[in-house]
Parts: C-alpha cells; sequence; structure tokens
C-alpha cells in the first residue's frame, strides 16, 4: 500500500458557518513545499467540492471562497445531481 503524500494545512482551513450551515475548508498543500495551494469544501453530508485550479497563496483561496458565497451562498456547496467543481 503506497503512502499518502504528507500535506500542510492552512492557517486559513477550519470550519465555517453561514446562515446556521456549517462547512470545512481544507487549503492544503505538499508538506516542506512551495507549491501552489489547492482547495476543497466538505459539508456535513460528505458532499466534496475541489476547485480545479491551484492558487499562489492560501490567502488568494480563502479570498475566492468567501467570493464564492457572497455571489452564489453556502448553499452552494451541496450536492444536487451533478458533482460541484470551481
Amino acid at each position: 500500500m503506497a503512502k499518502k503524500p504528507k500535506v500542510e494545512h492552512s492557517e486559513l482551513s477550519g470550519e465555517f458557518t453561514e446562515d446556521g450551515v456549517t462547512v470545512l475548508v481544507d487549503i492544503f498543500r505538499p508538506a516542506g513545499t512551495n507549491e501552489d495551494w489547492r482547495m476543497e469544501v466538505v459539508t456535513p453530508e460528505e458532499d466534496l467540492v475541489e476547485w480545479e485550479e491551484p492558487f499562489a497563496t492560501d490567502r488568494e483561496a480563502f479570498d475566492e471562497f468567501l467570493a464564492t458565497i457572497a455571489r452564489d451562498g453556502i448553499r452552494s456547496f451541496f450536492e444536487e445531481t451533478d458533482p460541484s467543481v470551481h
């Protein structure tokens, strides 16, 4: 069984609640590297939303998360019929 690569999680990762709905924001990159950051959002129902494009900084990723909530609402992360990819 292959080892899962170690990742570094941003300090901006964590739970985010709005309108009584909580999601987990995970911003990460391979540990010990200066590679771009990846972002995923996980709902309590374990719907997973992944951004296809990486981010140069963890702040840029989190700002995109906030912009998505401002534009589409926190419920946009909940799966309806097709998996969501941003």
